[in-house]
């Protein structure tokens, strides 16, 4: 599958971002033009988000192999792989799949466990937007109200609205929400090892979250056993937006 991607900076070492669910690459615009200065900064849209196509095989297994492609075709030599949350899930199984396809690893804000489904309230607030019908943001805001009350978190599903040319530029979803919501138990599944990755496992969790907990250590250490966990203080599941001077300054030291 040819993955959408944007791309910032021309030389250095190559990075790879990964988004988590209801993401995409825009999340990241920000962090990869800061990063751009040193590195080559490639933000991909996963299957099923944003630009890339979407499909009706949803799982870690096809998106891992949606990176592998990726990295093919650009003729990527020996990445920095980073991912957020599901994003995360997706470079733990392509490092347990093609462990010699990249150089170093990070993992932000979830662990290689299982974890319930925990998404039910927001699918039925993004199906409950009469997209045919609606004349603003600002409206789908107020639908998305009676399903999620943080402000932010309905900003951040609101830049999935876009204009659709093919549907008489009525509003649409970046995002597959039928094929998201009947594969979002695939989402929480935890990744099984048939063996070890050797390679540097950067783990990076919020103070404020509750993705990564002390007993979560072992299970990273059976599959990483070459891991460094780092905690921000004061950031929630989004360390990148709630402190991006924090993870641009850990994201370098890692990389280098």
């Amino acid at each position: 599958m040819k993955l959408y991607y944007r791309k910032a900076g021309e030389t250095g070492q190559a990075i790879i971002i990964l988004h988590g669910i209801f993401g995409s690459s825009d999340n990241w615009l920000t962090i990869g033009k800061v990063l751009a200065d040193t590195y080559q900064v490639y933000m991909v849209d996963q299957r099923n988000h944003g630009q890339s196509p979407r499909s009706d095989e949803f799982n870690y297994e096809v998106m891992s192999a949606d990176l592998k492609e990726f990295i093919d075709d650009h003729q990527i030599e020996n990445p920095v792989i980073i991912g957020h949350s599901m994003g995360g899930k997706t470079v733990m199984q392509f490092a347990l799949n093609y462990p010699d396809s990249f150089s170093k690893m990070m993992v932000v804000d979830i662990a290689p466990k299982f974890y319930p489904v925990h998404h039910h309230m927001i699918l039925q607030g993004l199906a409950a937007v009469d997209l045919p019908n609606l004349t603003s943001r600002t409206e789908a805001n107020e639908i998305l109200k009676r399903f999620e009350e943080k402000e932010g978190v309905r900003q951040f599903l609101i830049k999935n609205l876009w204009r659709n040319p093919e549907k008489g530029n009525q509003f649409d979803w970046r995002i597959n929400v039928p094929v998201i919501t009947k594969n979002i138990d695939v989402v929480g599944h935890e990744l099984n090892n048939e063996h070890v990755v050797d390679q540097p496992a950067l783990f990076v969790r919020g103070s404020e979250s509750h993705y990564i907990q002390p007993e979560d250590e072992r299970r990273i250490w059976e599959i990483f056993p070459n891991y460094e966990l780092v905690t921000v203080e004061g950031a929630g599941h989004w360390i990148q937006a709630d402190n991006p001077q924090e993870f641009i300054r850990i994201t370098r030291e890692f990389v280098q």
